[in-house]
């Protein structure tokens, strides 16, 4: 029987964590915002979509320590009307 192979969880210091949190602020406001004028609704549609993923995912994350994660929280439910309302 192999051995159980350790994951070691990443743990990203201040300044990496900080920077996380400011991307995740960048889909926010991507969410939040209107689709660009020459964007065809597909293209629109698969952006809230990346950006709603993006966020699901740093809002899973262990590592916070303090980041208020409601706007996060928020675009997410957000984008998903946005997307159903497409």
């Amino acid at each position: 029987m192999p051995e159980e192979l350790q994951v070691e969880e990443y743990v990203p210091t201040a300044e990496e964590r900080a920077g996380h949190y400011s991307a995740a602020l960048d889909s926010v406001s991507l969410i939040n915002g209107e689709a660009p004028e020459d964007a065809e609704p597909e293209e629109w549609e698969a952006s809230l979509q990346r950006n709603v993923d993006h966020l699901e995912i740093m809002v899973a994350k262990t590592w916070w320590a303090g980041e208020d994660l409601g706007p996060l929280t928020a675009a997410i439910t957000a984008g998903k009307a946005k997307i159903a309302a497409l």
